[in-house]
């Protein structure tokens, strides 16, 4: 005798979990890249360490296994293939920003940062597109504005460019912004049922 679990489908999408962290993040990262302040020393890069470790870092990376596991496991979110697609990525923006955050923290070199920002820049892309092409416009601009701080971050590393890091934070505190209205979104949309 077979027996078979069924579990009831889930309106609570936990994207806005993600989508906040990675906002604070983003601005607490690109806000210090783009107008210098506070000005680089080793407490401030322990103290961005912290912010991109838990903000940017575990809030994604618990969103995208959340979501996998909804997705697959348990089947809880019915059959939403873009669902899928920000499980793949969100997972590993928030792998990128543990390394990140925790590299800051203990002061190691960001030259490697530069080499990682290559596939992630292409995971971006990747994202964006598959956006775009099935209507979803709003998660597309956010990879797209993901895909323009990984495009800034190739140079900025590889090649010392001494400018890059404020371009950097300029496409960070767009995303940033971008992404505190999409945490809103999914508040109200969810909350409200109100679609803006």
């Amino acid at each position: 005798m077979n027996m078979v679990m069924a579990f009831a489908q889930s309106m609570y999408v936990p994207l806005a979990i993600a989508f906040f962290g990675m906002a604070a993040n983003y601005l607490v990262s690109g806000g210090q890249a783009l107008f210098q302040h506070p000005k680089d020393c080793p407490d401030s890069h322990k103290s961005l360490g912290l912010w991109g470790f838990w903000m940017g870092g575990f809030m994604p990376f618990i969103t995208g296994v959340y979501l996998m596991v909804g997705l697959s496991w348990f089947a809880v979110y019915g059959s939403k293939p873009p669902l899928y697609l920000f499980a793949v990525t969100l997972t590993a923006y928030g792998v990128q920003w543990f390394y990140s955050g925790w590299r800051r923290y203990v002061g190691a070199g960001d030259e490697f940062e530069g080499w990682m920002a290559i596939p992630f820049a292409l995971l971006s892309l990747f994202a964006m597109i598959v956006f775009f092409d099935i209507g979803a416009v709003m998660p597309a601009i956010l990879y797209l504005l993901l895909t323009l701080i990984y495009l800034s971050e190739i140079p900025t590393r590889l090649g010392r460019w001494t400018n890059g890091s404020r371009l950097t934070g300029f496409w960070e505190i767009l995303a940033a912004l971008w992404l505190v209205y999409l945490t809103f979104f999914m508040i109200v949309h969810i909350v409200l049922g109100a679609h803006l």
